[in-house]
């Protein structure tokens, strides 16, 4: 085994320094180097394979070659990039597109629809000035619907407005009809009308309720109507008329309670007194 550092090299009979090839351009040159790389990348968008049918998700990995065209959107260059199809290995290739900020499926596969870029697409071939044309159009579109929202907005202030003014007539009207009164006393008519008649409802509720279906009226007791003294009935006489005996008087005298006699449980026998 050679050492790691050592102080000479070994150079073979058949060297010839002419042969190396420079991998770095001067300074000030083209760089030198294959236009092609091998990236690693994901599918920008969601794509079908025209081969196979295969869909490829946005997102998936893929070793792709990146090649640098010649085209470019003023300074900003335009790179392809070429990847195999995950089931059928067709060669599929896309480019960037720094006008749309987006990407352009060119050749082996299909760009699957996309809803947010249906309305924001631009169509293929057009130009500066026919973009401007129908921005302009889009923007035209746009003013008008405003107008028109605009409009229904103001019409439905107006139909508020005149609602409020048709009320104010009314009620100007109402106190005029009210002859040489004051509003105060119409009002206070008003809620003497309205006192009288709930004192009328309440009157017919309370008949309706003390009035049996026979339509007798239920009179009430006086005071001096009631039993009189001495001749209140015994508890047993209440019991045989079926009626409920009277509530025992409350008294507060203190009941002593008589100690239980634990002993005779236990078995334990008290001797008798001597004496």
């Amino acid at each position: 085994m050679s050492e790691r550092k050592v102080l000479t090299k070994y150079f073979p009979p058949d060297f010839d320094p002419s042969k190396l090839v420079r991998t770095r351009a001067p300074r000030g040159d083209v760089p030198a180097g294959p236009k092609v790389q091998t990236v690693r990348l994901m599918a920008p968008f969601s794509m079908k394979c025209t081969s196979c049918g295969e869909y490829i998700y946005k997102g998936r990995k893929f070793n792709a070659r990146k090649e640098t065209t010649d085209e470019k959107y003023y300074s900003i260059s335009i790179f392809r990039f070429y990847i195999r199809c995950t089931r059928c290995s067709a060669e599929i290739t896309f480019k960037t597109d720094p006008k749309g900020m987006d990407y352009t499926c060119e050749r082996g596969a299909k760009r699957n629809f996309e809803v947010w870029r249906a309305g924001g697409e631009t169509p293929a071939g057009e130009t500066d000035e026919e973009r401007l044309d129908r921005l302009e159009a889009e923007m035209g579109e746009k003013s008008a619907m405003e107008e028109l929202e605009a409009k229904v907005l103001d019409a439905k202030q107006e139909m508020a407005i005149a609602d409020a003014l048709d009320e104010i007539r009314t009620r100007n009207a109402r106190n005029e009809r009210a002859g040489g009164k004051e509003v105060v006393d119409v009002v206070k008519e008003e809620m003497d009308a309205e006192r009288r008649r709930v004192e009328r409802e309440d009157e017919e509720m309370a008949k309706r309720a003390f009035t049996t279906e026979t339509g007798e009226r239920v009179r009430r007791l006086s005071e001096g109507e009631g039993e009189p003294e001495g001749t209140l009935a015994t508890p047993a006489e209440r019991k045989d008329a079926g009626l409920m005996p009277p509530p025992p008087v409350p008294t507060f005298k203190r009941m002593v309670k008589k100690k239980k006699d634990l002993g005779a449980a236990l078995g334990i026998r008290k001797k008798p007194a001597l004496v």
